[in-house]
């Protein structure tokens, strides 16, 4: 798994780029903000409910939470699952409201 800073991250959306974003948050963390993707929790990763993801197996996928953590568990339980790109947002919203407001 590798990390990417909002910073990176936000430069990469504002040149138009594709990217994939999963949200790893509960349902009340993403309904309040988020920056877009796929809403898929930390749950439902770790009971390997992946089928609404699976299309993403050997795409960059970007993981975010509320500041890195429990995205990196779900990138550990992507990988294991056979996801070959997996990309940790470090700070996670936290970081990115700080910078970037919502």
């Amino acid at each position: 798994m590798t990390h990417i800073s909002v910073e990176d991250l936000r430069e990469r959306q504002l040149a138009g780029e594709k990217i994939n974003l999963i949200d790893v948050r509960e349902n009340e963390e993403h309904a309040d903000f988020n920056i877009g993707g796929i809403h898929h929790r930390l749950g439902e990763i770790q009971t390997m409910q992946l089928e609404p993801i699976e299309h993403l197996k050997v795409e960059e996928v970007i993981v975010y939470c509320r500041i890195g953590n429990r995205s990196q568990i779900a990138g550990m339980f992507l990988e294991m699952a056979g996801f070959t790109r997996v990309v940790n947002l470090t700070g996670g919203m936290l970081d990115w409201t700080a910078r970037f407001g919502r």
